[in-house]
């Protein structure tokens, strides 16, 4: 297998040539259901219903789950859409009748066991499903955004999140707690340095749970030595979304994409993306001394991702359709388009 490439072709035919236990980590942004329509047969996020997107993930992140190292982890960011087209049901938009992002037709219009209006539940239909497959689900992070897409709704609050689930492969696994670890809030050290008193509201032992000893009676509070800088990082990250000016409509902050790999991939490791898109995870890991494989179905986003990466142009020998280099082996995949991340 050789690192620090891109593999241009359909990411499922591509991880099946990959080794075994071969990378440490996965972090990626499958295309989301029913939201835009590349115009390419055989495209993830065009499925007739939300199942069969869920069960197409589901084989891709099996074969994930084959290459990664007993101690790896999966990292998917993911969002949710509604059935129906909001107060017009099933109608489509006479205004915009290809849709306002380049679908179409409206895929969630109608959807099994939703009532137009409804949310899917696409994000926990695909981590119950991976759960189920195999994985272990360790995490929901709720990635909020201070400059989210507007929306003109009324009858709901705005969306300004996404989820990004953590799963691993096994029951203990690599995460660097230590490399993410942020500021404790501001009232913690005073309050330390203030001390406990005898009976203070979290002195007594909570039936159940187990005895917190920085609860403990102390008068004379606690040396500076003793009081902690950085806590473990809480599982809402706020990262704006950045400019991006490639073309490509989806691209995730390379903070979100640093976050995951600081805790997630070793020094040196190797991390994978199969729906790597623009190429933020891949430049992300180059500046961060980590080895990157990623996959892309479309070749235009090949060469983006290339240039991203690399500062300059593309590399012919990346962008030969589906000429992946396995155990020494090559296998050929025909499907062209886009299955994209960040």
């Amino acid at each position: 297998m050789q690192a620090d490439r891109i593999y241009c072709g359909d990411a499922l035919t591509v991880l099946k040539t990959l080794p075994d236990s071969s990378v440490n980590c996965c972090i990626t942004s499958p295309p989301y259901y029913a939201l835009r329509d590349y115009g390419v047969d055989g495209q993830i996020g065009r499925e007739e219903t939300p199942a069969l997107y869920v069960e197409r993930l589901t084989s891709i992140f099996r074969e994930v789950r084959r290459v990664l190292t007993p101690d790896g982890t999966l990292w998917i960011n993911i969002a949710d859409t509604y059935a129906g087209k909001g107060n017009q049901g099933e109608s489509l938009d006479p205004k915009y009748p290809n849709g306002r992002t380049g679908q179409a037709v409206a895929l969630n219009g109608k959807v099994e066991g939703c009532k137009a209006k409804d949310m899917i539940g696409i994000p926990w239909m695909l981590a119950f499903a991976l759960r189920s497959d195999g994985w272990y689900l360790r995490s929901d992070i709720i990635w909020m955004k201070a400059n989210p897409m507007p929306e003109s709704t009324k009858d709901r609050p705005s969306r300004c999140y996404e989820h990004i689930f953590l799963l691993s492969k096994s029951r203990r696994y690599y995460y660097d707690a230590a490399a993410i670890a942020e500021p404790v809030a501001e009232s913690t050290p005073a309050r330390m340095r203030r001390g406990f008193g005898a009976n203070n509201k979290y002195s007594a032992d909570i039936p159940g749970q187990k005895h917190q000893r920085i609860n403990d009676h102390r008068p004379d509070g606690y040396a500076a030595s003793e009081i902690p800088q950085l806590r473990n990082k809480r599982d809402v990250w706020q990262i704006n979304t950045v400019p991006y000016r490639g073309g490509h409509f989806a691209a995730f902050p390379p903070k979100l994409a640093e976050t995951c790999l600081l805790a997630g991939c070793p020094p040196g490791g190797v991390v994978l993306d199969p729906f790597l898109g623009s190429g933020t995870t891949a430049a992300v890991a180059r500046q961060l001394g980590r080895h990157y494989i990623g996959i892309e179905l479309n070749p235009d986003y090949c060469k983006l991702a290339q240039k991203r990466i690399e500062g300059g142009e593309a590399h012919e020998q990346t962008l030969a359709p589906a000429a992946v280099h396995a155990g020494g082996a090559d296998s050929a995949g025909t499907e062209k388009g886009r299955q994209k991340s960040g």
